[in-house]
């Protein structure tokens, strides 16, 4: 997804709705005990993990941070608004890739023409989504859950995400893998409309089945996964009913048209 805003609808109501939310029907949650043992446990992983990532990770944010100082005028962060945990707004934390300033279609492309030299390459490597481990370690994010998504498509599909808002997001997950290279699928003629029509609706499937049916261990595979994505380049694939994740083999030439790409995207 490219460096996007959308507009957040402000609520002044009762329940959980709270300035700076999307609309949603207003009702007070309440949790099983074995529900908050299972969140707190979540909860202190990622503390301790976004802690000594963020440590470790250090100077390679700074090392970037000034890089991109370098390359092109502006600031090297940029925050963009996406739909929180239960409709908040989420300021979410990356390293800026385009040109400050930039407008243009909400989605980006491989060759987009708003990135600068080195937002290309950050863009590639997903080193844009490094800064988000302090999001994480403010409790906005998680290290696994569903992408965090821009206001304007969540009130397109409100019904359907309301249970996936009732997961904290996070910078990986069941879609967030099977999509991790969504620019080259996107039809290039109509991306803003095969996004919403065609991979939107399978994100949603993925990140509701999460939402269902996740678990420590299934956060455990997801990082598994992620790591031999992010540092062995192995391309994953996640089973649409179940969310199995298996490698997919080295498409031909031919299957990398956009066309067949999107079908077999989440298979």
């Amino acid at each position: 997804m490219g460096e996007r805003g959308g507009i957040v609808r402000h609520d002044s109501g009762n329940g959980w709705l709270e300035r700076g939310t999307v609309m949603f029907e207003g009702e007070q949650r309440t949790s099983a005990p074995f529900v908050d043992i299972d969140r707190a446990f979540k909860r202190t992983i990622d503390i301790a993990f976004s802690a000594i990532l963020l440590v470790l990770t250090s100077p390679l944010i700074a090392v970037l941070a000034l890089a991109i100082r370098l390359d092109s005028p502006g600031p090297a962060f940029y925050r963009c608004r996406r739909v929180g945990l239960r409709g908040r707004a989420l300021h979410m934390l990356k390293f800026r890739k385009m040109h400050d300033g930039a407008s243009g279609p909400a989605l980006s492309s491989p060759d987009d023409v708003r990135f600068t030299r080195l937002g290309s390459f950050l863009a590639r490597t997903k080193l844009d989504e490094l800064p988000q481990l302090w999001n994480v370690l403010k409790g906005e994010m998680s290290l696994v859950g569903p992408r965090p998504e821009d206001p304007a498509f969540v009130e397109l599909r409100r019904e359907a995400y309301s249970m996936i808002l009732e997961v904290r997001p996070g910078i990986t997950g069941l879609s967030q893998l099977a999509f991790a290279t969504e620019t080259e699928v996107l039809d290039a003629d109509d991306r803003m409309g095969h996004y919403v029509n065609r991979i939107l609706p399978q994100k949603i499937a993925m990140d509701s089945l999460y939402a269902k049916q996740r678990t420590v261990g299934m956060d455990i595979k997801i990082l598994w996964w992620t790591l031999r994505a992010v540092v062995g380049g192995s391309d994953v694939a996640v089973h649409r009913a179940t969310g199995r994740l298996t490698s997919r083999a080295p498409r031909t030439v031919e299957e990398r048209s956009p066309a067949i790409l999107l079908e077999q995207k989440a298979s």
